[in-house]
């Protein structure tokens, strides 16, 4: 079976990992156009086109996919059975989902029909879910909309992040595309529609990561925090400075802090921990980021930066 796979991140970097390890022809890899990344905004290759060049696979990396005749003339030539989709950042056009004789197969990282759309595994943490999974479906014009395929079930750990739970569902994605392959292959291939009951996963932005305290119970703004990490962070105001939380924990809320203000720090001390009453609990925070400063352990920040009991976290400057 011919394929080409198109993906960016370490997510896809997974599943094509496991399609080259199966044997299938790759007739080429198709890749974002290389970014610049990080503080010195350094010119970097996709997780994908790494490991394409490492195997000596062809790549392809056009800036759009849309009306890019050129492109689709391209694929059509190189005449695939199937086109695997994984994380690869851009919508296609029906005009390309059209060229492979036995379909465009997607992994998405969500047990569908929830959670369609850019962010699925970071939702199904920030909404406190208890399990999630991958499916592997038939791509259609709509948006996650098509066909499912095969299903994989994996629980959340109750401190779980986004960075733990994507390396977890990556690894099962390129085990799952691989058997829908396999099943495809030999004509056994289970075919499911999609109900309409379903839920939204929009790409994340600065602004929800900022922390509600005075709608967010303890729990909810633990999970925001997880869910994350280590994206962006959740953020919070500390004396007009920005503070990103990186790991917390909430605690039962206790009847002697029950009447201070939302935000407001009940206990810091280096060896006894950073402790801030929320609604409905008490968060711990156990990994913390100053203002241009690095991540650490709350240890080492208290020792070199003072909070005061009674001073407010707030929702803005």
């Amino acid at each position: 079976m011919k394929i080409i796979f198109m993906g960016t991140p370490d997510f896809a970097k997974e599943s094509l990992e496991e399609v080259y390890n199966a044997g299938y022809e790759i007739l080429g890899v198709v890749t974002n156009p290389d970014k610049p990344k990080g503080r010195g905004m350094k010119v970097r290759k996709s997780p994908v086109k790494e490991f394409a060049e490492e195997k000596n696979l062809k790549i392809y990396q056009p800036q759009k996919v849309r009306n890019n005749e050129e492109f689709i003339e391209e694929i059509k030539k190189l005449n695939p059975d199937v086109i695997c989709v994984v994380a690869y950042g851009k919508i296609l056009p029906e005009e390309l989902l059209k060229i492979p004789k036995l379909g465009c197969i997607n992994v998405h990282g969500s047990l569908l029909p929830k959670y369609r759309g850019a962010a699925p595994i970071q939702w199904a943490v920030i909404n406190g879910d208890k399990k999630t999974g991958i499916t592997t479906m038939y791509m259609d014009k709509g948006m996650d909309t098509g066909d499912m395929i095969l299903k994989q079930e994996v629980e959340i750990g109750e401190d779980e992040t986004t960075g733990e739970l994507w390396d977890k569902l990556a690894k099962i994605g390129g085990e799952l595309l691989v058997e829908t392959l396999k099943q495809i292959e030999n004509g056994t291939v289970p075919r499911t529609k999609q109900s309409d009951d379903y839920t939204m996963a929009p790409m994340l932005d600065k602004e929800m990561a900022k922390i509600d305290w005075e709608n967010k119970t303890a729990k909810e703004i633990k999970n925001l925090v997880r869910g994350l990490n280590p994206i962006m962070g959740a953020y919070t105001f500390l004396n007009g400075k920005k503070i990103k939380f990186w790991k917390v924990d909430a605690e039962e809320e206790k009847e002697e802090i029950r009447n201070l203000k939302n935000g407001t720090v009940i206990l810091a001390d280096a060896k006894q921990g950073l402790y801030i009453k929320a609604k409905q609990g008490i968060l711990k925070v156990l990994e913390i980021q100053g203002e241009n400063a690095k991540r650490m352990g709350i240890e080492d920040y208290l020792r070199g930066n003072k909070i005061e009991k009674m001073e407010m976290f707030l929702n803005s400057k």
